[in-house]
């Protein structure tokens, strides 16, 4: 899949942009905190019916504006017909989602239809933040190749709640038998989630190793494991064995909610032991592996890939490693960020491939001759 032709009106910092996109690399040269990663987001909110840095939909509205409209035309490459996707938000008002000029009824059919992986700097927060932010990149990937999975996590995340607003509840005490039909409810879909995420992370270890070791020149060793209290029995048994001690502190202390990923380096957390560059490296490495995971699996089409600002802190030879990697004929097309021309010209340099180079200053964007 690629995106043919993106339309941005009043949206973030941007007022007004229409690009004729290359179908392989796309550049945008920029200041710090001049639109890039904008521009970049609404391509993002195109795929995920969102924001990848704000959750609330007014405030991805240019300030003073009313409303603002993004619109992305797709297509394969080898073939002449195109998909519509365009999304409006007045403020005050629901957001409008359509495919081609067909609003959706519900937003999660739109989810994987436009596979896309990005990579940006607050991919550190996998490794430095908690436990949320991890279990979100395995829903992330995973909602886009299987829709059983966001069902899954709508049940459960539904019973999870129900569940704690009863565990707060205390005059009178929470009846045992509805908070029994909660805990099964919880246990069905969580059992059901944690088997789609261990499929996923065992499937991912390989590749993700195979990333780091090209990219770090095989210097070092890094592992992945996931965590679940389902790993510990059936997830009802788990749930019920310290229902007093949920009572006593009002909410569930188990359950996929609180599921994890544990991040190594030569056998020890990345978190402790890892420098800027190697949490980095291992950040880029783990979204490259989810890219080629997507690619094998998402609606048969070779995901968007989102570059945004990675070459911050990594020595010359992780950047031309991770240069010769995305030039390479395994990854389509690319939207790429940076601050100067350097490393866009080695990429460009060292390859033959199609690309454009836009300059973004102020939210205005302009394609420059190359």
């Amino acid at each position: 899949m690629i995106l043919r032709k993106l339309s941005i009106l009043n949206y973030k910092n941007i007022r007004e942009a229409t690009l004729e996109l290359s179908p392989k690399m796309n550049c945008f040269i920029g200041q710090n905190g001049v639109g890039k990663t904008n521009v970049l987001d609404a391509v993002y909110y195109l795929s995920f019916c969102r924001s990848a840095s704000n959750p609330i939909d007014s405030q991805v509205i240019r300030h003073d504006e009313p409303f603002c409209l993004i619109e992305g035309e797709y297509g394969e490459h080898s073939s002449a017909s195109h998909l519509l996707i365009s999304c409006g938000i007045k403020r005050g008002q629901k957001k409008h989602f359509k495919r081609n000029k067909k609003e959706y009824k519900r937003l999660s059919e739109h989810i994987g239809l436009i596979p896309l992986v990005v990579v940006s700097p607050s991919d550190t927060l996998l490794i430095e933040g908690n436990s949320e932010e991890r279990r979100r990149l395995m829903d992330m990937v995973i909602s886009q190749y299987d829709r059983s999975y966001i069902d899954a996590l709508t049940r459960y995340n539904n019973a999870h709640q129900q569940r704690n607003i009863l565990l707060k509840q205390e005059d009178p005490a929470p009846d045992p038998l509805v908070l029994q039909i909660w805990e099964e409810q919880m246990a069905e879909a969580g059992e059901e989630i944690y088997r789609k995420r261990d499929a996923f992370v065992q499937e991912l270890i390989p590749i993700f190793q195979e990333y780091y070791d090209r990219i770090s020149s095989g210097r070092e060793k890094v592992g992945l494991n996931y965590i679940s209290h389902c790993q510990r029995g059936p997830l009802l048994e788990v749930i019920q064995r310290d229902r007093a001690k949920d009572l006593a502190v009002g909410y569930s202390l188990h359950g996929i909610h609180r599921d994890d990923l544990e991040f190594t380096l030569g056998g020890h957390l990345m978190k402790r032991e890892g420098s800027q560059g190697q949490n980095k490296t291992y950040a880029i490495a783990l979204k490259l592996a989810q890219f080629d995971f997507l690619k094998r699996t998402a609606s048969e089409t070779t995901p968007l890939l989102l570059l945004d600002d990675i070459f911050d802190k990594l020595d010359a030879e992780r950047v031309e490693q991770i240069v010769r990697l995305v030039s390479g004929d395994a990854f389509g097309q690319i939207f790429i960020t940076d601050t100067n021309r350097d490393h866009l010209d080695q990429i460009l340099r060292n390859s033959h491939l199609d690309y454009k180079i836009y300059h973004v200053d102020n939210g205005e964007i302009i394609e420059k001759n190359v």
